[in-house]
């Protein structure tokens, strides 16, 4: 199973994905163009112009295979239309931290979203992984980086 496959991502993923494809669609023109030109330079195996092309080719073409498999693969979700009964992926979770003895809000969202500093979390990170699947009331366990963290969920609703 590839990276892609499996992940679920809301409707803005797939509109920041589309954009980002459209984005390395316009940048494989200009590589090409840019191959192009070094081409007319003459001598291929000193050209520095010509393999920073080629390498700049090697990246866009890598990441937009990347990109277009992951539209094909994802699972996208309409976040309004999402229950709140469980945590999901496009929900929003207010959790009272049983460590730190405070509240905190988290936004579950796919990995393009993803922003720990305004608590926007995939649920592919470790206090994401915990959360998913839980219901108000439960109390969770993530194994993050800084160790083991305690949770209870206090609300689940809708973004």
């Amino acid at each position: 199973m590839n990276e892609a496959e499996g992940r679920i991502l809301t409707m803005t993923d797939k509109r920041n994905l589309e954009k980002e494809l459209e984005e390395l669609r316009q940048q494989k023109l200009q590589v090409a163009e840019e191959i192009k030109i070094a081409r007319g330079h003459g001598d291929l195996s000193e050209n520095a112009e010509y393999d920073e092309a080629k390498n700049a080719e090697a990246r866009v073409y890598g990441r937009l295979m990347e990109v277009e498999n992951t539209l094909k693969t994802a699972i996208f979700v309409d976040d309004s239309k999402l229950s709140t009964d469980v945590v999901a992926v496009g929900t929003v979770v207010k959790v009272y931290d049983m460590d730190m003895e405070e509240e905190e809000t988290y936004t579950l969202v796919g990995f393009t979203e993803s922003d720990p500093a305004k608590l926007f979390i995939s649920g592919e990170s470790p206090i994401g992984k915990a959360l998913l699947g839980a219901r108000v009331g439960d109390v969770v366990e993530a194994q993050t980086p800084g160790g083991a963290i305690q949770m209870k969920i206090l609300e689940i609703r809708h973004r």
